[in-house]
């Protein structure tokens, strides 16, 4: 078992910066590669961005390509997500989660999720 922890959302103009965090406990952090999801109301989750269990390999959906950066710092048991140049758009609740994969873009390939933390951008 892995539980997992988000925080760091809020509430950001447009144009401004917010970096999430997400502590793991329970097995062993660097066995998992770590992803990053959202849902916006009335969507369906979508993928955010992937790292590797060792850190060396990511991922990112085009639409926050250039924009987010998610990093991990295993003897932290932790995985960050920086996310810059926010837009409305990015507006959703954020969950980080943890696979068995080495890295994965598919939320099925995800067993554990956090709880997720508010994001909200104002135009």
């Amino acid at each position: 078992q892995v539980q997992l922890v988000d925080s760091g959302g809020g509430l950001v103009q447009a144009g401004g910066s917010l970096r999430l965090s997400c502590a793991a406990s329970g097995r062993t952090f660097s066995d998992y590669g770590m992803g990053w999801f959202r849902q916006a109301p009335g969507k369906e989750r979508e993928f955010v961005a992937a790292i590797s269990r060792g850190g060396g390999l990511k991922s990112y959906a085009d639409s926050v390509k250039g924009r987010f950066t998610t990093t991990r710092d295993n003897a932290k048991n932790s995985v960050y997500l920086q996310m810059n140049s926010l837009k409305p758009e990015d507006t959703a609740v954020y969950y980080c989660a943890a696979s068995s994969r080495v890295i994965s873009t598919l939320s099925d390939e995800y067993s554990y999720w956090g709880q997720g933390t508010q994001v909200t951008v104002s135009s």
